[in-house]
């Protein structure tokens, strides 16, 4: 990694033992990689430990847990006596407000991270409150997307106090149901992140430090004859090692301290005066200790979200902790329990099965181009009748064809979602990109990223024109596969002057060399990691609902039609490449558009319903109904068509609501050949970025207000 000096990286690998920095040890030892990733997982912010750390020790049985929540395992007795320590917590952000509107205000507890980029690299991410009763699903406010002009003149670097968590709550008295309370810490939702050699995500220098604490001790329990060694996963590090001191001044004389430390911008193995250590000093003179060895890992990005830490270093701390614990044979890593799981005793079971097809299409991939996996997925649950009139074109839209051949009415959501393409790879291996999209750039620096393949063979707006309609798009979009993706991280500024990054990197392990060993070459499709969450009772999270929500209503619908009851020609579509050029409903308009009577674009109403818009325009309440998107930058909807639709609405039981917002659909490619477009949207907050929100009451009713429309005749 590029970042990172050249003890670890560079022309050439220099020997620990030769720069003087670890004594060579009795043998070199594998790194299992999954295992130390698994270790970065649990919720242990600073300060509540005692709330987090119980359940762990439950699923490791030989550790326990003290007053503090420092984590112990001790193993041998005798001398001589030897504290082997790493810090178990992390920063974290704690409930500072809970407003009348149902959202968290938030404030750092203690320090924080040292990273400049800390707090603003929560926003539009999944977070999880810990509450006494367990975790939370939230996701932490950003302004949408589409209202970039509004917010053009917003350069200060985000800070906590300017920090909204949306739990998809609408008071304080649901937010009180959810089982929040003041105070209660808030911390980022992210996977176990293993890259090619290296391992990432919140601090994993120092949580590398714990797995290897665990492991050590599983060695060294076949050992015992190398005295008393207590393994210390330390509680409160981020108020001056607190667990630590207070399991020194309480265990009697120690002999050694080694502390496997938080990671840093540069490597460290040294021996620290005990008055080095602030008011812990005194505590470690009183146990006849003149000082702690120290070793710390160097890391990427160090106290990032996505801190990476290469294997190189994960194995000199392993080989650092045996030699002074003891314990020849090959490590046994030991995994982390998984952690525990969010609550869903607030979800609210009426909204579960759209939810569930919801959840199945935003965690597929699909930037403008690359959409093969929703393709497939779509094709693949379509209703039988459906499914057979299916046809699939050589730039990759899918339609369906259906009623009468009179008084056509085209439905089209598309299947892409915002991203990034690779432009060019660096001989070190950064990958740099040009965006697919309105890809909020703020909001993907430092995170989680994907590099994607595709299929051979696939529908490809790079080479078609979405002329060609053969079987064969179809049949090949039914088998499409891919390798999986690699794992990486976008790269963050380790120092910032203003919000918004310079055009994004990635780096995925690999230098150039490697990556093109592994097909990777320029044109391939670059995400982050993404999860469908439930909030509150109704709500919903994740990145891509614009347009996997409307995806999921189109097929909803599409589920519950008879098509020998459609009164005129339906086209159900779904387009390609509609985020940064319209290229696939282009495509369908050149095809249909001449004999429409009209088009519906089923996508998000980006609504101003969120704490950090104006609603003065473009107010449309999560919760209250679909809505009619009838004024938008592209075009206003004829008022015709606007009551065609709320006599179907009322006909059906369905309240919508009505709107103005900003952006532009795929029906804008219909109107030009004479067919006007009218949104079908649901309101949603957060638009183009990693944690848009929508309420699934709201998708429900659109699916029913698409059938609704489907089945309305002239008039």
């Amino acid at each position: 990694m590029r970042l990172l000096n050249s003890i670890s990286r560079g022309a050439m690998v220099v020997p620990f033992v030769l720069l003087g920095l670890l004594p060579a040890p009795a043998r070199s030892q594998s790194i299992d990689l999954a295992a130390v990733a698994s270790w970065l997982a649990p919720d242990v912010p600073t300060g509540y430990e005692t709330r987090t750390v119980p359940w762990l020790a439950e699923a490791l049985p030989t550790w326990s847990v003290d007053h503090w929540g420092n984590l112990v395992r001790v193993v041998g007795s005798g001398t001589p006596r030897r504290i082997v320590a790493c810090a178990l917590d992390r920063p974290a952000l704690s409930a500072s407000q809970i407003t009348d509107d149902g959202y968290l205000r938030v404030h750092r507890i203690g320090r924080g991270s040292r990273h400049p980029l800390w707090d603003q690299h929560f926003e539009a991410q999944q977070v999880r409150v810990i509450t006494s009763g367990g975790p939370v699903a939230g996701v932490v406010a950003r302004s949408n997307g589409h209202f970039a002009a509004q917010h053009r003149d917003e350069t200060s670097i985000v800070s906590a106090d300017d920090l909204w968590v949306d739990l998809g709550a609408a008071s304080a008295a649901d937010v009180d149901a959810l089982g929040i309370g003041l105070l209660d810490p808030v911390v980022r939702h992210l996977p176990a992140w293993v890259m090619e050699g290296a391992v990432a995500g919140p601090d994993a220098g120092r949580r590398a430090g714990c797995a290897v604490v665990a492991a050590v001790a599983e060695a060294a329990a076949d050992s015992p004859d190398r005295g008393e060694v207590h393994f210390v996963m330390s509680a409160q590090e981020g108020f001056g090692w607190i667990g630590l001191s207070s399991y020194v001044a309480r265990g009697g004389d120690f002999d050694q301290v080694l502390i496997l430390a938080p990671g840093g911008a540069v490597q460290a193995n040294e021996t620290r005066a005990a008055g080095s250590f602030g008011r812990m000093g005194g505590v470690l003179a009183d146990a006849g200790l003149e000082g702690v060895q120290w070793v710390q890992p160097e890391v990427m990005a160090a106290g990032a979200h996505m801190e990476v830490i290469e294997e190189g270093q994960i194995q000199a701390l392993a080989q650092q902790a045996a030699s002074v614990a003891g314990g020849n044979r090959e490590l046994e890593w030991v995994r982390a329990p998984e952690r525990t799981l969010f609550r869903t005793d607030a979800f609210d079971s009426s909204v579960d099965r759209v939810g569930q097809v919801l959840t199945d299409l935003v965690e597929l991939y699909g930037v403008p181009g690359h959409e093969w996996p929703v393709r497939r997925y779509l094709l693949e649950n379509l209703p039988d009748w459906a499914r057979d009139r299916a046809v699939v074109d050589d730039i990759g839209n899918v339609w369906v064809e259906a009623g009468p051949d009179r008084d056509t009415t085209v439905f089209m959501a598309h299947m892409d979602e915002v991203g990034y393409e690779i432009e060019s790879i660096d001989p070190d291996g950064t990958v740099s990109f040009r965006r697919l999209g309105g890809a909020v750039s703020s909001a993907w620096e430092g995170q989680t990223a994907l590099l994607h393949f595709d299929p051979e063979g696939a529908p490809s707006t790079q080479t078609a024109e979405g002329l060609d309609a053969s079987d064969h798009w179809k049949d090949h979009s039914l088998s499409a596969s891919a390798p999986a993706p690699l794992h990486g991280v976008f790269l963050t500024r380790s120092e910032a002057d203003r919000k918004n990054p310079p055009p994004e990197r990635a780096w995925f392990g690999l230098d150039r060399a490697g990556l093109e060993g592994r097909g990777v070459r320029p044109g391939l499709s670059v995400t982050s990691y993404k999860e469908g969450l439930r909030m509150g009772s109704h709500r919903f999270v994740a990145r891509a609902l614009d347009d996997r929500a409307g995806t999921a209503a189109l097929l909803l619908a599409i589920n519950e039609i008879d098509p020998d009851a459609l009164p005129g020609k339906v086209i159900f579509a779904w387009s390609v490449h509609e985020e940064g050029g319209l290229i696939g409903a282009g495509a369908m308009a050149r095809r249909f558009a001449r004999s429409t009577r009209r088009i519906y674009s089923i996508d998000t109403f980006v609504s101003s319903d969120t704490p950090l818009e104006s609603p003065h325009f473009a107010y449309a309440p999560l919760g209250d109904g679909p809505v009619l998107r009838a004024t938008e930058n592209s075009g206003v909807s004829p008022d015709r068509e606007r009551a065609r639709v709320f006599r179907a609405a009322q006909a059906a039981g369905i309240e919508i609501q009505m709107g103005l917002t900003q952006g532009g659909t795929d029906g804008t490619q219909f109107t030009y050949y004479g067919s006007p477009n009218q949104g079908l949207s649901w309101p949603g907050r957060y638009s183009h970025s990693p944690g848009e929100v929508l309420d699934l009451r709201d998708l429900t009713s659109l699916a029913e207000l698409i059938q609704a429309v489907a089945l309305t005749g002239e008039r």
